[in-house]
């Protein structure tokens, strides 16, 4: 018998082959669509968690209790001092691949004709903690641990105040004294990171030299920590407990992004809702339609003896040919717009740079496969299919044959 469905189901959407074709592609285009949506969010997302914990946080981060992380404050009470025991503890570790102190600043640095607020960083070159920014590297050449005057910039600082390598510029910080400090550095070389805030607002260097520069005798603001694996950060962190100080997650460094993020992904879970709602109704619409224009045929087949349940097969069935078509062909519209994203991306340019210096926003988004997505996605555009052709069946099944041979 149900062979005997199917090839009426068949006949029946080969009967008006218009509809069925554009049925069978309002659901390949909403799912292609979410797909492609889902992807390129996904791609967002993880491209700024990384970005942000590759140049700004690292994955777990070691501050002194009493750190004011939202001035950089130089205080001697919120630094930590003599950081190397700490470093060498955190980096005997198995799933530790670099730990580094770094000594932040705010500052100005200025040229002969104009001057822009900067986040002053001294590093240490020599850690591997810093092997983004020396594989950016795009001019000149990076710094040496014993350099007293040198110092790198993103190339776009270097673009608005017309530097290059060899250039003199002169940096001013408010030191732990809270006096103004001024200094004349040399531009060593220009970075490119791909991340317009960090490029734009971002000086390095030595972490000698910052200490000394700063006034901040032998404290650092904090230890970066980065991991070989990322899910190990809830063991490593809770291995590195240390008196007076504080051990930060990623997690906890980027709430507020995280936060961002997780408002993000509610809106764009209400756009699926909304493209399957339509489908949804495309696809109720399309069988009503087709059961309106068989209501004869169909309270013939009841008056022959055809059961109302297998006139609801039927119907489910059209419905699951409908949906099997539409979700393969959306399923190649959508991964062909994903990996268009994946490996060319969209370039936004400057945009990037209005997320600020505490989202590592890349000026090139790029998309990202991610299988179980798409397979939850296809399921469920199969399971609003399947349901929306519930009425249209349960209508048909239920015809009085006297009533539906009258039309």
């Amino acid at each position: 018998m149900l062979q005997k469905l199917w090839v009426l189901a068949y006949r029946d959407l080969g009967r008006n082959r218009r509809r069925t074709l554009l049925t069978m592609l309002a659901v390949a285009l909403g799912l292609g669509l979410l797909i492609l949506m889902n992807g390129y969010i996904a791609g967002v997302m993880d491209e700024a968690v990384e970005n942000t914990i590759r140049l700004n946080t690292g994955h777990i981060q070691l501050r002194a209790s009493s750190y004011d992380d939202t001035n950089l404050s130089l205080q001697w009470k919120g630094l930590i001092r003599d950081p190397e025991p700490i470093v060498a503890q955190a980096a005997a570790l198995p799933a530790v691949s670099g730990a580094a102190p770094v000594l932040w600043a705010g500052g100005v640095i200025a040229t002969r004709n104009d001057s822009i607020g900067i986040q002053i960083s001294g590093i240490d070159p020599t850690s591997s903690v810093y092997d983004p920014i020396r594989a950016s590297l795009v001019v000149g050449d990076f710094l040496a641990a014993d350099d007293r005057n040198g110092i790198l910039i993103g190339w776009r600082m270097a673009e608005d105040l017309g530097l290059s390598v060899g250039s003199d510029v002169s940096l001013t910080v408010v030191d732990a004294d809270s006096h103004a400090d001024e200094g004349t550095f040399t531009v060593r070389g220009l970075f490119n990171t791909g991340i317009p805030s960090y490029d734009q607002g971002s000086v390095l260097m030595p972490l000698s030299k910052a200490q000394a520069f700063a006034r901040a005798d032998r404290r650092v603001s904090a230890i970066i920590i980065m991991l070989r694996d990322p899910q190990a950060t809830d063991s490593v962190a809770a291995a590195l407990r240390i008196a007076d100080a504080q051990t930060l997650t990623w997690r906890d460094l980027n709430q507020v992004f995280l936060q961002t993020m997780q408002a993000g992904l509610a809106f764009y879970y209400m756009l699926d809702l909304i493209v399957m709602l339509i489908v949804a109704v495309i696809i109720a619409n399309t069988l009503l339609m087709s059961v309106f224009e068989r209501i004869r045929e169909m309270g013939i087949l009841s008056a022959l003896g055809m059961k109302g349940r297998h006139l609801t097969q039927m119907l489910v069935l059209e419905a699951a040919c409908i949906a099997l078509v539409g979700i393969a062909l959306g399923l190649i519209i959508g991964l062909s717009g994903v990996a268009y994203l994946a490996y060319v991306g969209i370039y936004i340019g400057d945009i990037a740079s209005s997320a600020g210096t505490s989202v590592a926003l890349s000026s090139t988004i790029h998309g990202r496969f991610v299988p179980g997505t798409f397979a939850s996605l296809s399921i469920a555009t199969l399971s609003i299919v399947m349901l929306a052709a519930l009425y249209p069946a349960w209508y048909a099944a239920h015809l009085e044959p006297v009533v539906a041979l009258r039309g």
